[in-house]
């Protein structure tokens, strides 16, 4: 293959998962500016920061708290992998209009085969200008910021033109056969910014004495698949600029969601609710005709003072074309009641499905599901008599204490996943209790003498528990227990703080109880039933 042939343009949009996450952000209302330092969490971790996050010695990597103890005014929000990917989406298709045959790496990162724009815009630094031009006269310009373009002779090497370029030089352009000279004196910690598989082998190559990508190069390409096998392949590939690019061209996905425009603007919830009546059932339909169907939407409002609503729902099965009115309905009326409606006239709607499923996944069972579409229907019903809100479902949410766990969600609303998901040193570890009291339950426990038990600030029992009592009930004996594990939550706030110690108990007659101890005070949370 000729040099000209493998050239290979990378896009990168510097801090995209910041800005697709101020732009999710704003969505919801927020008053987030750039002037404010935000941080993205992934399992306890900071996972991508702002420019203004970095100057005050925020890193990928570090935990939550060492982060909020560099920069005090950090926000932190939880990263949304499918909202960066979906957000990119826009940006990929501006370029696709200019150049086809766009690859996404990852979101804020794709790359395009050289040889066919060069030849049509007259040379490859004339294309890596008309995209960037393109995206720099974007709507999304001012969020997107300043774009970035690399030309090399492999897609690592244009990866890593497109991240050493400067804010004044955005283009750098790798002349063809010297992509593995660029490559050869950066360090073998450079691998560690492509698959994971690359980044275990990282230290393993530092350990054999290969601090630079040339060293790595310059081993044979036989010894390194026996020794390090398809893994070090394909590092070695990358290292020696001999990698291609691969993959399928970026599909986009169908266009399957609704678009409801009015003119003139309208301020009643059921004149809007008719007007979207024929757009969900065309929306379903094609999701009928594609062999799916839809299980969470995301409906955009956008009023005539330019003023936007997004909000996502979900349904316990799959939508309807009369349950995604409902949901329209639901989301003009707010928290206000059925009597309620949009604060300013409403000039469109837009419902996209934000995740499908097949349909033959949904297909009812042998002998129906009545009983359940029947609970559905009361419910769906209740909610549009009532409004949003006046019917709600339990869900499991986050915390460390066990009454914070326990969320009703309004009916048709997504359940708290990622507050679940969060890390929450201090919460109960599973098995949970099965009985969780709405109200904990007074309680009293008392050691050999008679004295109360009580834990010092060290976490020290003042003496063992032998029997406890619950209200005005006859004292039980306490066969074996477990504990204190302290509880610190929010210490730093003076209003919110809470500070606790945790037991586990059995009385006399086998049953296992979870008491908690504030403030001198005993309590049962939960029983193990």
């Amino acid at each position: 293959m000729s040099a000209s042939s493998s050239r290979v343009i990378v896009v990168w949009v510097p801090d995209w998962p910041i800005v697709a996450a101020r732009q999710n952000l704003q969505a919801t209302d927020l008053d987030l500016t750039d002037e404010l330092p935000l941080a993205l969490i992934d399992r306890g971790t900071v996972f991508a920061c702002s420019s203004l996050a970095r100057a005050a010695g925020v890193r990928r990597g570090l935990a939550v708290r060492e982060a909020q103890l560099r920069c005090p005014e950090l926000l932190v929000a939880p990263y949304d992998a499918q909202a960066d990917a979906r957000a990119f989406e826009h940006v990929v298709t501006l370029i696709e209009e200019l150049v086809p045959g766009v690859r996404i790496l990852r979101p804020g990162l794709c790359a395009i085969r050289a040889r066919g724009p060069a030849r049509f815009y007259g040379g490859e630094q004339q294309a890596a200008a008309t995209i960037r031009q393109a995206l720099s006269e974007s709507v999304a310009s001012v969020l997107i910021g300043s774009v970035r373009v690399g030309i090399a002779d492999s897609p690592f090497g244009a990866e890593q033109a497109a991240l050493r370029t400067e804010e004044s030089a955005p283009v750098r352009i790798i002349d063809p056969g010297t992509t593995q000279g660029f490559l050869a004196p950066l360090p073998i910690s450079t691998l560690e910014t492509s698959p994971l598989d690359d980044a275990a082998l990282v230290p393993v190559l530092r350990r054999l004495g290969l601090h630079t990508l040339g060293d790595f190069a310059a081993l044979d390409r036989t010894a390194v698949g026996v020794r390090f096998a398809e893994a070090g392949l394909r590092a070695h590939a990358r290292a020696s600029a001999t990698d291609r690019l691969s993959g399928a061209e970026h599909a986009p996905e169908a266009d399957l969601g609704a678009d409801v425009a009015f003119e003139p603007a309208l301020d009643r919830v059921d004149q809007i609710a008719f007007g979207v009546r024929a757009a969900a059932e065309s929306m379903i339909e094609r999701l009928a005709h594609a062999g799916l169907v839809c299980t969470a939407l995301l409906i955009t409002v956008t009023s005539e003072s330019g003023d936007r609503s997004e909000r996502s729902w979900s349904h316990p099965h799959h939508f309807s074309a009369p349950d995604v009115v409902d949901r329209v309905r639901w989301q003009l009326q707010g928290s206000g009641g059925a009597a309620a409606g949009p604060s300013a006239p409403v000039e469109r709607i837009e419902i996209a499905p934000s995740r499908v499923d097949a349909s033959t996944n949904h297909e009812a069972g042998l002998w129906g599901t009545s009983l359940d579409e029947r609970v559905h229907h009361a419910l769906a019903r209740l909610s549009s008599l009532l409004g949003h809100g006046a019917v709600s479902t339990p869900s499991l949410g986050g915390g460390r204490f066990l009454a914070e766990r326990r969320v009703l969600v309004p009916w048709g609303d997504e359940s708290p996943k990622t507050q679940r998901a969060l890390p929450w040193p201090g919460s109960i570890p599973p098995p949970a209790p099965a009985t969780v009291f709405s109200a904990p339950r007074r309680a009293e426990v008392r050691g050999a003498l008679g004295e109360p038990v009580d834990v010092d600030a060290r976490g020290t029992t003042n003496t063992a528990p032998v029997w406890m009592a619950f209200d005005q009930a006859p004292p039980l004996t306490i066969s074996a227990w477990a504990g204190p594990w302290p509880v610190h939550q929010r210490w730093w706030d003076s209003d919110t703080r809470r500070s606790a110690a945790r037991f586990q108990m059995i009385d006399s007659t086998g049953m296992a109880w979870l008491l908690i101890l504030e403030d001198h005070t005993w309590a049962a949370e939960a029983r193990y039933d």
